[in-house]
């Protein structure tokens, strides 16, 4: 399977109170191809839900739906394993929501 890994916007972020990890429920926005898609994403110790509005992001968006307790995360959002917990991978320039990675 070719990996399909696009930018998105969150446009809403939650506490996933029932991971067994503590993360946060992602609603991401890859544009008018794509839509909405939601994530589960353990990225709290390096984020606060506050700052995570509006932040562009990668996405691998063609990976099955994987259900995390009574959440179906749709794509897998990329980041970085750091001392400091999960750092997310984004664009250096704002691009268009749905844009590849070439």
């Amino acid at each position: 399977m070719k990996l399909d890994i696009r930018v998105g916007e969150i446009i809403k972020a939650e506490v996933f109170e029932k991971a067994k990890k503590t993360a946060y429920k992602l609603f991401i926005d890859f544009g008018a191809e794509i839509g909405t898609k939601k994530s589960s994403a353990q990225i709290t110790e390096c984020y606060r839900i506050d700052e995570l509005i509006g932040k562009q992001v990668l996405g691998v968006v063609n990976f099955p739906p994987r259900q995390i307790a009574d959440f179906i995360s749709e794509v897998l959002v990329l980041g970085v394993y750091a001392n400091q917990g999960v750092v997310l991978i984004q664009p250096e320039k704002v691009v268009r929501k749905g844009d590849k990675l070439g």
